[in-house]
C-alpha cells in the first residue's frame, strides 16, 4: 500500500529512521492513557524493543504531520497489536485512519486487546465496529492488568 495523504497527514509504513519517534509516541501515549497501569518495561527497554524488533520486523505503520511521527500502529496476522496516538494529536481522526488501514490489510477481520481501564480506547474501538468478545483477569499479559479482546468482522451487520 502506498502512502496516503489526508490534508497534511501522511500514513505510511515505518522506516528504520522512524524508530526513535515511534518509541516516543508509544511512551507518551501509554503514560497519558494509562497512568495507573504498571509498565512491564523501562523507557529504554521500550525504545530498544521498538528499534530492534517492532519497526524492522513487524508490519509497522506511522502517521506523520510535517514529517514528524504523531501516531503508530502495528499489525501482526489478523491482530491489531499496537495503536498509539500522541496525546497532542488525539481526536483528529488519525486513529480512525490507521484502523481503516488495518481493516484494508485484514479484510476478513481483526482482533485486538486493550486494558479494561482504558475506557477511551474501548469507546474508540466500539465506534469503529469492534465488539468485546473476551474479558480476562490480566494474568496472561506482562502488566498483569485486566484486559478485553475485541474483534471486528466485516460480515457483522452495521460494521
Amino acid at each position: 500500500m502506498r502512502a496516503v495523504k489526508i490534508n497534511d497527514m501522511v500514513v505510511r509504513r515505518a522506516a528504520g529512521s522512524d524508530a526513535a519517534e515511534v518509541a516516543e509516541v508509544w511512551l507518551r501515549s501509554f503514560t497519558a492513557a494509562l497512568p495507573g497501569v504498571r509498565r512491564a518495561h523501562t523507557d529504554d527497554e521500550v525504545r530498544a524493543w521498538i528499534r530492534e524488533v517492532v519497526v524492522p520486523g513487524q508490519e509497522t505503520w506511522v502517521a506523520t504531520v510535517d514529517a514528524s511521527v504523531v501516531a503508530m500502529m502495528v499489525r501482526e496476522g489478523d491482530g491489531l497489536d499496537q495503536l498509539y496516538i500522541d496525546p497532542a494529536w488525539q481526536g483528529r481522526g488519525i486513529g480512525g485512519r490507521l484502523v481503516d488501514v488495518a481493516k484494508e490489510r485484514s479484510p476478513s477481520g481483526l482482533t485486538l486487546w486493550t486494558f479494561q481501564v482504558n475506557e477511551a480506547a474501548r469507546r474508540f474501538y466500539e465506534r469503529h465496529g469492534f465488539v468485546a468478545e473476551e474479558w480476562t483477569d490480566g494474568l496472561r499479559n506482562e502488566e498483569r492488568e485486566p484486559d478485553v479482546r475485541y474483534e471486528w468482522r466485516p460480515d457483522r451487520p452495521g460494521r
